[in-house]
């Protein structure tokens, strides 16, 4: 593959080139990583950046009715809006639905929005791996805005918050009352919580709910990175196109105190160093998916099956087989030579 060439046809915009780009770098072969690191080097040269919106929410909430609706308002405006959509994968099969494509109808249609599903494969909290080189590559094809729909799994989804620059949380009607507010995890940090189909009957118990988590977030401890009311709680109708401009507004007005305060890039600087410790992470698991680790794991498991070792044992006894180099050079003394007493 023509490395140089792709990035060119990335860099002026072509969706075919930005799908090929995102294939290419959640490729797990060998020589596939090569060539994806050296595409993503060439495009970080770009010094193109969009508004990074992650979004999450309950399945069936509306997540992917509101991306369209959202979507359209942006292109309407004339900005570019790319969707990275997560399915999640079937446990069973491997597989994912990814129909993204085919909810987001109108969306896809349009030139100026680029919409790619993506498998969340194993990977936990909400995105897929390699969710955020996909960022990245959309950021170098001149995308204005980039909306990463996570797979919604529920509280403890937060991952999404490590590559976006506003969280956006949907709630449907009716789901939850202050306490549910003060719940750690995604409430915490969620940017802006929008009440979603508040039209018809539906619009009362909307505006219920909206207060309910206004209230909770009062109770909130107020982050440094947001200015005087925010986070804060709002209702839309993705079905009806109500309120999505006043979302996007506030979205807007976020933005530009986070860059004048210097948030912006201090957060995205964090986000650079939290994934770089995540691909070392992955990159030793994927070291153990090697015949020499899989035989001593297997002989390992056997034993921690049986009682005849904890697993945490296990678990050091085979780093300490496979990479010996890697063990401190002055182990720490055991619990019983700690506590003997001469």
């Amino acid at each position: 593959m023509d490395i140089a060439s792709l990035a060119d046809a990335v860099q002026r915009g072509e969706r075919r080139a930005v799908a090929r780009a995102i294939t290419l770098v959640e490729s797990t072969r060998p020589e596939h990583r090569a060539q994806a690191t050296a595409l993503l080097e060439t495009l970080a040269r770009t010094g193109r950046e969009a508004i990074r919106i992650g979004l999450s929410g309950t399945p069936g909430v509306g997540k992917s009715t509101f991306i369209e609706s959202f979507g359209l308002m942006l292109v309407e405006q004339g900005l570019r809006v790319a969707v990275l959509a997560v399915d999640p994968s079937s446990k069973r099969t491997g597989g994912s639905i990814l129909g993204d494509k085919t909810r987001m109808e109108q969306l896809s249609r349009s030139p100026n929005a680029f919409i790619r599903p993506s498998p969340s494969q194993s990977h936990l909290g909400g995105v897929a791996r390699r969710t955020r080189e996909g960022v990245a590559l959309c950021e170098a094809a001149g995308y204005d805005v980039v909306l990463i729909e996570t797979v919604g799994v529920g509280q403890s989804e937060t991952v999404v918050a490590e590559l976006s620059d506003i969280f956006l949380l949907l709630l449907a009607p009716a789901g939850g009352d202050e306490l549910q507010g003060v719940k750690r995890g995604i409430m915490e940090a969620a940017d802006i919580i929008l009440v979603n189909k508040a039209d018809g009957a539906l619009k009362p118990a909307a505006m219920r709910t909206c207060a309910d988590y206004a209230g909770a977030l009062r109770l909130l401890r107020r982050r440094p990175q947001d200015p005087e009311g925010f986070p804060k709680a709002m209702t839309v109708s993705a079905l009806d196109v109500s309120g999505l401009d006043v979302a996007w507004s506030e979205i807007c007005k976020l933005v530009e105190w986070r860059r004048a305060q210097g948030h912006w890039q201090t957060r995205r600087a964090e986000q650079a160093r939290h994934w770089f410790q995540e691909e070392v992470r992955q990159t030793l698991l994927a070291r153990l998916d090697s015949p020499q680790a899989r035989a001593v794991m297997q002989t390992l498991s056997g034993q921690v099956a049986d009682g005849q070792i904890t697993a945490s044992r296990a678990a050091e006894d085979l780093f300490a087989r496979i990479w010996p180099e890697m063990q401190p050079t002055n182990p720490p003394e055991s619990l019983d030579a700690a506590t003997d007493t001469p």
